[in-house]
């Protein structure tokens, strides 16, 4: 297979599984986070200190917050902007989110599929408010979303999923500062009523019986049942 060939299967393969975390609800509730923490830091920032914290370098004070609606592709995003009491506070980020949604939900979607990176997360805050955060507000909006995503990797599975869809491909991962190439093996099931759904992405040495036996094994741990028919590669068990 030539390079050329190679990528394009790559950016498919890439491309069908965006496609099937999009679908997905939990992107909603990570965009709502983000973009609420992202208020906060602004707000954070302005007034030179973090809520209730107490420094001589403070500029002002908090007044509560107000409701505020923001219609979206991924659902409608309930927020709370927080105000000072000076009235100082503007933020660019309602603006500036229509330019960048696209980007935003993509890198959340790489994310969960290749794990939460800082420099993502860097990027897409960048992209939000027009400027640079700092290196801890960055990391804790880190933390938050490796959480998030954490928690949807390991959910219940509550529906049936009558098709199984299992693939793997080798990408470079970077492990305690060493790349190496590791399977990154993904289960799409499709339930019923035809809606894909992202199961479980899980990173192994390399693909074999052994390791679907094992990514299988924690499916079934978080209740995948119904299955009829599985579509994989030659895998004679």
């Amino acid at each position: 297979m030539t390079q050329k060939q190679d990528r394009t299967k790559e950016q498919e393969w890439k491309a069908a599984l965006l496609a099937a975390v999009q679908e997905e609800n939990f992107l909603r509730p990570l965009v709502e986070q983000i973009v609420q923490q992202l208020l906060e830091a602004e707000m954070d920032e302005v007034l030179g200190a973090e809520k209730g914290e107490r420094t001589p370098s403070r500029h002002g004070y908090r007044s509560g917050y107000y409701s505020r609606t923001l219609i979206t592709r991924v659902g409608k995003l309930q927020l709370r902007v927080p105000q000072d009491r000076q009235g100082r506070f503007r933020t660019e980020v309602f603006e500036r989110y229509q330019r960048s949604e696209k980007a935003l939900v993509g890198a959340l979607a790489e994310m969960y599929i290749q794990g939460v990176s800082t420099r993502k997360v860097k990027e897409i805050t960048e992209q939000l408010c027009g400027h640079e955060f700092s290196a801890a507000t960055v990391s804790r909006i880190n933390q938050g979303l490796d959480e998030e995503l954490a928690k949807f990797a390991n959910r219940r599975l509550e529906e049936e999923y009558p098709y199984l869809i299992l693939d793997a491909r080798y990408e470079k991962v970077r492990e305690d500062g060493v790349i190496r190439s590791q399977a990154v093996q993904v289960a799409i099931g499709i339930n019923r009523e035809g809606r894909r759904c992202v199961l479980a992405v899980e990173l192994a040495n390399r693909e074999s019986t052994t390791s679907w036996r094992e990514a299988l094994g924690k499916l079934r741990q978080r209740g995948l049942r119904g299955v009829e028919f599985v579509v994989s590669d030659d895998h004679p068990d």
